[in-house]
């Protein structure tokens, strides 16, 4: 089951995992052109900043998602890889999933009224956040 796992012990939180995710899901995928001339999309990774302890909080991939299980409409879903797939064409923007979600992993799209999640950079191969962290404070478990 891949996942990102984050280390508070040596998050600095600088936030440039969140910079990094808006860039990978952005139409042009440079950072200058994703802030400036886009509509940035959401980040899918959050950092917390609940000094003393900072650290980033995305979907983990839970074995038994609770996500998936309150979705009504099965956007949610586990591929066979393990992780939580989330079908945006399916999503009803009811927010059931954020509810049932203990880790605070799904962020609103209050824009759309949908949800984003993590994931785990599909397109490009590997989570870009874990790539660009600074400090190796996110770190990729295959399973």
């Amino acid at each position: 089951m891949p996942k990102v796992v984050a280390k508070p012990e040596v998050c600095m939180g600088c936030h440039l995992c969140e910079v990094w995710c808006v860039v990978a899901h952005s139409n042009s995928k440079d950072i200058v052109k994703a802030f400036k001339y886009e509509k940035t999309p959401h980040p899918r990774i959050i950092v917390d900043e609940n000094l003393p302890e900072v650290f980033a909080i995305q979907c983990r991939h839970c074995e038994e998602p609770d996500c998936v299980f309150a979705c009504i409409s099965g956007a949610l879903y586990k591929d066979e890889s393990g992780r939580v797939v989330h079908d945006e064409s399916k999503c009803v923007g009811c927010l059931s999933c954020v509810m049932a979600c203990p880790h605070g992993g799904i962020v609103i799209d209050l824009d759309n009224r949908k949800i984003v999640k993590c994931d785990l950079c599909e397109e490009i191969g590997f989570p870009v956040c874990v790539k660009m962290c600074p400090n190796e404070a996110l770190i990729y478990e295959e399973g």
